[in-house]
């Protein structure tokens, strides 16, 4: 079987790569599903430990892209506790990653997923005024997802959503918030030597997809394709996080 630098050139990278280029649209269509969809499938493909540092690397051109935008808009009362959060609790879910067994963590990875759909699709947000201590909570929350399964973003968003504020203020929000989450990932999993050459070299290989797919999505999002993509977008994110569950429970059940 042929490899690149430690990565097979097989079926599971094709379906992988069909993965990351479904996210990558969703990114640049709604502005989240990247990981809720490539991570998933990147974890029963190949170990959750390889996917949650191989779609770290994918991110990170993206994030430094977008964060001179998300200094300049953000609201620092809210980022700041939040992201503080972040990074004091994504080295204790990094280390749930790499203590649980592999096939115990391929079940936690896609049940988190199709939580974060359904309270996507949920709309969920806090009624009434967001206080500190909701603020650090939620961040707590999204760095223990983070550092367990590289899904994070959702709880802080919502949170961040819930806030009142101009449509500038809240996209600030949100894109320093996820800036926060993805890199709060960065030296726990180079802490626990997750950063191995296959990890990277995957990331790599994946950039070009990801980079162009999101492309595609925002150039969908200008041509109007908002009016009816983003109940089609959760669907689709829903059936995925469903069927990687089954096939998780199906492998675990197997062993």
């Amino acid at each position: 079987m042929a490899e690149l630098l430690g990565v097979a050139l097989d079926a599971r990278l094709a379906i992988v790569c069909a993965a990351v280029f479904i996210g990558g649209f969703m990114r640049g269509f709604v502005g989240f599903g990247a990981a809720l969809v490539a991570i998933p499938v990147l974890s029963l493909a190949y170990d959750p430990r390889l996917a949650v540092a191989a779609m770290t690397v994918v991110g990170i051109p993206t994030l430094l892209q977008l964060l001179p935008e998300a200094i300049r808009t953000a609201e620092r009362p809210i980022v700041i506790p939040i992201s503080l959060a972040i990074f004091l609790s994504t080295p204790i879910g990094t280390w749930i990653l790499v203590s649980v067994n592999p096939a115990i963590m391929k079940i936690v990875i896609s049940a988190l997923v199709v939580f974060m759909v359904a309270m996507l699709a949920r709309g969920w947000r806090l009624e009434g005024e967001v206080s500190r201590p909701v603020l650090i909570g939620a961040g707590i929350a999204g760095g223990l997802i983070q550092g367990t399964a590289g899904v994070g973003g959702p709880p802080v968003v919502a949170v961040a959503l819930s806030r009142p504020g101009s449509p500038v203020q809240q996209r600030g929000n949100v894109l320093a918030l996820m800036t926060a989450v993805s890199l709060s990932s960065l030296l726990p999993l180079l802490y626990y030597g997750l950063f191995t050459r296959q990890s990277i070299v995957l990331g790599l290989m994946l950039l070009p997809i990801y980079g162009g797919s999101i492309l595609l999505g925002s150039r969908y999002f200008a041509s109007g394709g908002q009016r009816h993509f983003r109940n089609a977008a959760l669907i689709m994110l829903g059936l995925i996080a469903t069927a990687t569950l089954l096939a998780a429970l199906r492998d675990y059940l197997a062993h």
